[in-house]
């Protein structure tokens, strides 16, 4: 694992499309993962910006992801609720179920060889294609370096 460079495009990345004014993400977090290793190799927060993960709460959204019952269940990130509302190859996406925002609140997953990018944002459909555009190019990034 080259975390040099996951580092260096993380920064890179997050400076350009995380934060409050203009950016098309609230918030983004790393974590390391590997479906097809050991049971007991841990995921990891591995870089994160605009959120204060707790790893327990991770923990769990990593065990709803290896579930595989996305259609059927919520999720919970930094207290919120999310339901799944849409499902592709390698991301899905889901939406608040009770947000303070009127425009509404979504969460972006996106799953590359070697991690989970979560990326959240506030608003709706316009808001929604912002983000999966920031997210896809983070992870084409790190699927340059297969990771």
């Amino acid at each position: 694992m080259d975390w040099a460079y996951v580092h260096k495009i993380w920064e890179k990345w997050a400076s350009n499309n995380v934060g409050t004014s203009g950016k098309p993400l609230k918030a983004a977090l790393l974590i390391n993962y590997d479906p097809t290793g050991p049971s007991r190799l841990l995921s990891t927060i591995a870089e994160q910006e605009g959120i204060k993960a707790n790893p327990i709460e991770i923990s769990q959204f990593v065990n709803f992801i290896k579930c595989t019952k996305l259609q059927n269940e919520t999720f919970f990130i930094a207290s919120n609720e999310y339901m799944v509302t849409s499902i592709h190859e390698n991301w899905f996406h889901g939406r608040c179920m009770k947000t303070s925002n009127p425009a509404g609140e979504g969460a972006i997953l996106m799953q590359t060889t070697a991690f989970l990018l979560l990326a959240l944002y506030d608003g709706s459909i316009g808001s929604a294609s912002g983000a999966v555009a920031a997210a896809e190019q983070f992870a084409l990034q790190l699927s340059r370096k297969n990771l």
